[in-house]
């Protein structure tokens, strides 16, 4: 046992500062959590006149009860189609995530047909598409519950439509790969989105509201003159018992649900899996509760990064590796609910005994098939003539090239600073991470704004000095003002979050169980058997 003894002081007026300022951000991610589902909930009434559930009841019928579910891209599209905070929809129509249907881990998405009819926008076909990744890296099956009014034409784009056929394909590859595509028509599914029953393997359809056509009445009469029914061109009725696109007829919402469990349940899907060996485990001996005073809103703010880690691991114990080597990055050996990890953190930046020490941390993970974790918060790897002649470059390469091409899964929380090549060392989300998941303090870029204003002045007063002309300093000054604004305010998490640059944001204090969830997510996608095959959909 290395239980870490924590030297932070509840009491003092650095924590209580802590605590409040993160306490401030918390509070903000509540409350945008919650602007999407009152905003769906105010068309109760109408779903209740057609015999419908609304959306989130559908997915809570679906979902088995008590059981943790992971929500992929929740702020998915804040700030991205408006600068307007108040208008602005986190989440955005679709929702989607990770859960269990009768005891199948499963990737989710649900359309929100309460909030512009479950019309396709950027942010929620990011949280579509994303939960497609994850299910065929994950090796997951894909359960989708339709009702939409197709792409958002207000804000058509040709570019999203063209990556609009990625959504189609992804569908394709999944039942290529063995693993069960199902789709419940809840509703619409019209022109494009037809193909989301089309493609998928199974097709629940609900009577009487349930659609599906390539071409609605009004787009068939303008087009060919030919007048038809919705009912006749593409209703649940037709499609199970013409067309053959369904495959399964229920008389409501409620039913559907049910029929889609059945149709997992018959899978036997666990059975292609082990279960993981069972190791007794004890919860951290720190308050996870804490963590809200431990780490600064201010990234520039230091703290030990291992007092984190010691809220999150079993019984706050874990190994130390060269403690004493690469001071400011931390590398430790650990396990959570049972299951073993090693853990990268940051307590400032990367020098090149600490990209060493971490590239030989990975290849020694990889090694034992360790999975990875990063904690990210570092303003990035170290500059200057004495760490570019002890191989900044070099040392700091290594790193990248490990964390690049390591085997094991990885999974990546941004808790603080996530500057310049820092970022990209502590497997950011170029790096294809199977999961990466954001605090609200957290602040990602390629530099500061202040330095980024500060470099392009000094790179203006170069200029000047060599061209022998006076610097106009209104100008600088208007110029620095300019690119403070531009570089931080995208930094923030609420941000990047907001774009597409993370698979969710959660509350510092749901690390230990998020990890926990994600950690058995990646042993069964690497401990599962799947069966596929050379082609997909086998819809005859």
């Amino acid at each position: 046992m290395t239980v870490f003894q924590t030297k932070v002081n509840p009491s003092s007026d650095a924590f209580q500062q802590n605590r409040a300022d993160m306490t401030a951000l918390v509070e903000k991610l509540s409350e945008l959590n919650a602007r999407a589902p009152a905003i769906s909930a105010k068309r109760k009434d109408r779903f209740e006149a057609r015999g419908q559930l609304l959306p989130r009841e559908r997915l809570a019928r679906l979902l088995d009860p008590g059981m943790p579910y992971f929500e992929i891209g929740n702020l998915a599209g804040y700030l991205l189609d408006t600068d307007n905070e108040e208008k602005s929809i986190p989440g955005s129509t679709i929702m989607s995530g990770v859960g269990f249907i009768n005891g199948v881990r499963c990737a989710i998405v649900n359309d929100d047909s309460g909030i512009k009819a479950g019309a396709m926008t950027v942010g929620g076909g990011y949280r579509l598409r994303r939960a497609q990744e994850i299910a065929l890296k994950q090796n997951l099956p894909f359960i989708h519950l339709v009702e939409s009014a197709g792409g958002d034409l207000m804000n058509y784009t040709v570019e999203g439509f063209l990556a609009g056929g990625t959504l189609f394909a992804n569908l394709a590859r999944l039942s290529k790969a063995g693993l069960p595509v199902i789709a419940i028509l809840h509703g619409s599914s019209t022109a494009g989105g037809a193909y989301m029953p089309g493609m998928s393997d199974y097709v629940v359809a609900v009577k009487g509201r349930g659609k599906a056509f390539l071409a609605g009445p009004p787009l068939l009469k303008a087009a060919t003159g030919e007048i038809a029914t919705e009912e006749e061109l593409g209703g649940a009725e037709m499609h199970a018992s013409v067309s053959g696109l369904a495959e399964y007829l229920a008389e409501d919402d409620g039913e559907a649900v049910l029929m889609a469990r059945e149709v997992i349940d018959r899978l036997g899907w666990n059975r292609r899996c082990p279960s993981p060996p069972r190791k007794d485990y004890s919860e951290p001996i720190y308050d996870p509760d804490e963590l809200l005073g431990i780490v600064p809103a201010d990234y520039k703010k230091p703290y030990d990064v291992r007092e984190v880690i010691a809220r999150v691991v079993d019984g706050s114990d874990f190994s130390d590796f060269k403690p004493r080597y690469g001071v400011s990055t931390v590398c430790v050996n650990a396990e959570v609910f049972g299951m073993p990890c090693g853990i990268i953190g940051n307590n400032g930046p990367i020098d090149p005994d600490g990209a060493t020490k971490a590239a030989q941390f990975m290849q020694l993970c990889d090694q034992a098939q360790t999975p990875l974790v990063f904690l990210q918060n570092t303003t990035g790897y170290l500059v200057g003539k004495e760490y570019e002649q002890r191989g900044m470059i070099k040392h700091g390469s290594k790193m990248i090239q490990a964390v690049t091409n390591v085997s094991v899964p990885r999974i990546t929380f941004m808790i603080g600073a996530s500057y310049g090549a820092g970022n990209y060392g502590m497997c950011g989300r170029g790096y294809d991470p199977d999961f990466c998941v954001t605090w609200p303090n957290a602040s990602t870029g390629v530099m500061g704004g202040e330095q980024a204003s500060q470099v392009m002045t000094i790179v203006a007063e170069g200029r000047a000095e060599k061209a022998g002309t006076e610097v106009n300093r209104e100008q600088l000054a208007m110029q620095e003002k300019m690119l403070t604004h531009i570089f931080n305010h995208q930094s923030g998490a609420f941000y990047t979050s907001g774009h597409l640059l993370d698979d969710g944001m959660i509350d510092p204090r749901d690390t230990r169980k998020t990890l926990g969830f994600l950690l058995a997510t990646v042993w069964e996608a690497r401990n599962r058997t799947v069966t596929p095959n050379s082609f997909g959909v086998a819809r005859m």
